[in-house]
């Protein structure tokens, strides 16, 4: 078991790493398709690309659609599903984003901002492969992800808050 210098370690090299590429790499914009409404540009590091954007701005009348708490209690009991599946606990966050989003009319390409906590970083290369899917096909927004001791419920591993901008009606 790492103790806390190590990780303590660890996030200070990559933290360190992170400002030195950010400092010296130039950023790569790139502009979505317009809506009658609004637009939503979204700004890439040159190594975050693949990963998540750096910064999404949206301009003109839109919808703000916040998410939170997206994590693995059922809907109508509470009850924490995929107890220990660290995998099917993030994609039913996922689902569960989905679906809200489509009843506000909008879509995971239109979320701006994600925010993860996850209770142990050893899951970071499954989470890698849920966010992939969850957000394949679309222009990949911001995100953060945070390593926490617990979350709400016992058994939850992930718990996921996004943001989605639309078009106002």
């Amino acid at each position: 078991m790492p103790t806390f210098r190590m990780v303590l370690a660890a996030f200070c090299l990559i933290a360190i790493s992170t400002l030195i590429a950010i400092s010296t790499v130039s950023q790569a914009k790139q502009k979505e398709p317009a809506t009658d409404a609004f637009q939503k540009h979204t700004t890439f590091g040159v190594w975050s690309k693949n990963i998540f954007a750096d910064a999404v701005t949206v301009t003109g009348p839109a919808k703000t659609i916040y998410l939170a708490g997206m994590g693995s209690e059922d809907a109508t009991s509470g009850t924490i599903l995929y107890q220990g599946d660290f995998l099917e606990q993030c994609r039913y966050s996922y689902a569960k984003i989905k679906k809200i989003l489509a009843t506000q009319g909008a879509t995971m390409a239109d979320i701006v901002k994600v925010t993860t906590y996850v209770t142990d970083m050893r899951y970071g290369p499954d989470y890698s492969k849920c966010f992939a899917e969850a957000m394949s096909g679309v222009v990949l927004p911001t995100h953060t992800l945070v390593n926490i001791s617990q979350l709400a419920w016992p058994g939850m591993m992930i718990e996921v808050d996004a943001t989605a901008v639309v078009a106002a009606k």
